[in-house]
């Protein structure tokens, strides 16, 4: 977008809007550490455990989140460099760090732009003024906000391969906007990857709300929003909409502005209108009034103004009240109607393509990647909707995920070589441009691949084809191939050195298959005289002779593309659990709308997402998405869960979960978590002491491994020395400069919102 509006206008009449970025906490922990000599690794590691929060609140942070107790700050109290460190931590906030890019602000002037602001080059290369956007308004520039929408791209992407391989045009605007399967598919709540309705939160609501015309995505996008949440409107709408209570329209000259949404505020105009009914103003006075809501000074002013209008015009006391609560509530909030319409336009579009063309929609998802969620659950939700998964090819693949015919005539979708780790541009164009190919010693030469990258395609099967490796009669396996390529980069005086990563997800499933040279001892263990056996001929057509060595695993394979890609692609992780899982008679997510409300069920999957939003109460809420294989389980941990499972749930990447299920509306459904565990921990207690060891840890509701003691099955849990030692550093550093009762703060808005300092306010997925 802003390469379109700098060729439009031309470089010397535009620039990007600048922002100062200030320091908050990790930023503050990171450069304090890097001054005092903490390595890099240590404090990285410190960092990444706090809340996106202020620098001054470290040590309230330190105080009230247990999850810190696990953050390897400990190491620095017992240096005696804590409080220094904390010291200089709260020192730092709110200081300019550097000046960097808006996201979305770009002014247009005329030639002389350079000589009404300084411009600097930003990171992304655009020339960036220094002021900011208050600045910039206030010198009268016309400052534009460009907002980039990657689900655009994503649809795009979706129509221009249905088109590439099947020959069909579709014309998005001609779609029906009353698709029965569209709105089947969002009322199912199965919504990954569609624009607006793929979190948590989102997949709640449409189950509750149970959309069923355009309209109604609309509402469901407005709802959505702080105004709206702040103002606990969403429950009296939903309760309405369901016919479980009747509409409260307050009175009776509201009911046109608050017909179409139950008698709830949801838009901006509905504000405006409430106020111009109320005091007989104008509409545009109206809009100054409704932003005058956002401050304390503000609300006082239009109190004053608003209870004496509506006086005059005959409303009571005890209606004003009432209205003036929910507009207060709502604030400045709200949702512009027609934005959520704008929004409502690729939301429905995109959650049309995934009900009739779910490869192609995938494939698009997974080029652009628009939404929250990492692509290891895009690619699961693919296999959910039954789409063929085919792994990267040298002969097939470039840098876009790409639609292919299946056996069966079925559209499957053939994974970019972009996904490999370390793979540039500039590589995939050269194996594109060279091809086809006639062996592995082929693209290694002819296309220039570096060694460490032909390592890793071959580990991925993205050479698989080239010597009829998965096919009856293979006569070479992925190792042949991998010690055939290693022996000819030698023979040729290439260099050997290879780039090990031991990725967490790999290693949560046993660790990496990497091939180092001190590795290779292992890997080629049955066949001692593989170097022997190298072929003579070594020109770029030379076939792959059998060295003898075993084909990888199952698991192996998922190890491996685990390592490379951070994808499991030729078989789900959690499919080498399944055993363990179904002995506990652990609940299938795909099983879950089967339970009843209330009713305990235990769950287990791959951590795909953790939020910590803002939410009305105040209290600090964290919300877990868990992938199994048959869909993702949603789950909330409240305050009391946080407390004795924090290590396990911010830490762990396989987890078990035990919760209570919460059914609300026709397909809403949430779990209430009660404990979690890590799942390895748990699957090794297992296979030492049985089921019922397992299942006495669980229902002690105590944690297990990271926080609780391992050595005993039958304690329950427990704290070893070392946590002992960091709890007590911690509370040490949060009370050093205060003997006041530990209160956990709550920040309260002017609205009546009350909001956790510890709440996570980014964008979902950010």
């Amino acid at each position: 977008m802003y390469d379109l509006i700098i060729d439009r206008f031309g470089a010397e009449r535009t620039a990007c809007v600048s922002m100062v970025d200030t320091y908050r906490v990790r930023h503050a922990i990171r450069d304090v550490g890097m001054a005092l000599g903490v390595s890099a690794a240590e404090v990285g590691i410190i960092a990444q455990s706090f809340p996106h929060i202020g620098a001054k609140h470290v040590r309230d942070a330190l105080r009230d989140l247990p999850e810190l107790r696990e953050s390897g700050i400990a190491s620095l109290a017992a240096r005696g460099e804590l409080d220094t460190f904390l010291d200089l931590v709260e020192g730092l906030d709110g200081l300019p760090r550097n000046r960097a890019m808006h996201p979305c602000g770009v002014i247009l002037s005329d030639p002389t732009l350079l000589d009404r602001t300084p411009v600097q080059s930003s990171a992304q290369g655009y020339a960036m003024s220094q002021f900011d956007k208050d600045d910039v308004e206030e010198l009268g520039f016309l400052k534009l906000d460009v907002l980039g929408v990657r689900m655009q791209s994503s649809i795009a992407h979706t129509l221009s391969e249905l088109e590439r391989v099947s020959g069909q045009h579709i014309a998005l605007a001609s779609i029906p906007r009353d698709d029965p399967g569209t709105f089947a598919l969002i009322q199912s709540t199965r919504t990954l990857g569609c624009f607006q309705i793929e979190s948590p939160g989102q997949r709640e609501l449409v189950g509750k709300f149970a959309p069923s015309t355009f309209d109604d995505i609309i509402i469901d996008i407005s709802l959505f929003r702080p105004g709206p949440v702040k103002s606990d409107m969403i429950t009296p709408f939903l309760h309405a909409r369901q016919g479980w209570g009747m509409p409260d329209y307050i009175h009776e000259s509201l009911k046109p502005i608050l017909r179409e949404t139950y008698g709830v505020v949801v838009f901006h105009e509905q504000v405006i209108r409430i106020i111009a009914t109320v005091s007989g103003c104008g509409l545009d006075f109206a809009d100054e009034v409704r932003r005058n809501l956002g401050t304390v000074e503000g609300q006082e002013q239009t109190r004053q103004w608003f209870y004496g209008k509506a006086r005059q015009r005959g409303y009571t006391l005890e209606v004003t009240e009432r209205v003036w609560a929910v507009l207060r509530a709502f604030a400045s909030f709200g949702f512009c109607k027609a934005h959520a319409a704008a929004f409502a336009v690729p939301t429905y579009e995109s959650a049309w393509l995934k009900a009739h063309h779910p490869a192609a929609f995938f494939a698009g998802v997974l080029t652009h990647d628009p939404g929250m969620y990492p692509k290891r659950l895009i690619l699961d939700d693919a296999r959910n909707f039954a789409v063929p998964i085919f792994p990267p090819d040298v002969q097939i693949s470039d840098h876009m995920h790409r639609l292919e015919a299946a056996a069966d005539s079925s559209l499957g979708i053939r994974l970019s070589l972009a996904e490999i780790e370390g793979v540039t541009r500039a590589d995939i164009d050269r194996i594109v441009a060279n091809r086809p190919y006639s062996g592995v010693v082929d693209v290694l030469l002819r296309a220039s691949v570096p060694l460490p990258i032909m390592e890793s395609l071959i580990k991925v099967g993205a050479c698989d084809r080239l010597h009829g490796i998965g096919e009856a009669d293979a006569q070479v396996t992925r190792r042949d191939l991998l010690l055939e390529v290693s022996l000819q980069a030698r023979h040729r005086g290439r260099s050997t050195v290879k780039r090990v990563r031991v990725d967490k997800a790999a290693a949560a499933v046993g660790g990496v298959m990497d091939i180092d040279s001190a590795e290779q001892s292992d890997l080629f263990i049955d066949s001692p005289s593989a170097t022997s056996r190298l072929s003579s001929d070594t020109s770029p057509s030379a076939q792959v002779s059998s060295h003898g060595l075993r084909e990888m695993t199952a698991r192996e394979r998922m190890q491996a593309e685990l390592s490379v890609m951070r994808l499991d692609v030729s078989s789900h992780i959690m499919s080498f659990h399944a055993e363990f899982l179904r002995d506990l008679r652990a609940t299938r997510s795909s099983h879950l709308r089967r339970c009843r409300s209330m009713q305990d069920v235990l769950v287990a999957g791959v951590k795909v997402a953790i939020q910590t939003p803002p939410v009305r109460s105040g209290r600090r809420v964290v919300f877990l998405t868990l992938d199994d294989g048959a869909g993702p389980s949603d789950l909330t941990f409240f305050e009391d869960a946080q407390e004795q499972f924090a290590s396990t749930l911010f830490s762990s990447w396989l987890m078990m979960v035990r919760g209570h299920v919460r059914r609300t509306g026709p397909a809403g459904m949430s779990i209430r978590a009660v404990g979690c565990w890590d799942l390895l921990a748990m699957e090794q207690l297992w296979r030492e002491h049985g089921r019922d060891a397992v299942r006495d840890v669980i229902a002690s509701g105590r944690p297990w491994g990271i926080e609780g003691d391992s050595d005993n099955p039958s304690s329950g849990g427990g704290v070893d020395a070392l946590v002992v030692e960091e709890q007590q550093a911690l509370s040490g550093a949060a009370v050093s400069r205060s003997t006041t009762p530990v209160v956990v703060p709550v920040l309260v808005h002017p609205s009546g919102f009350r909001q956790s300092p510890y709440a996570d306010v980014r964008p979902a997925g950010a």
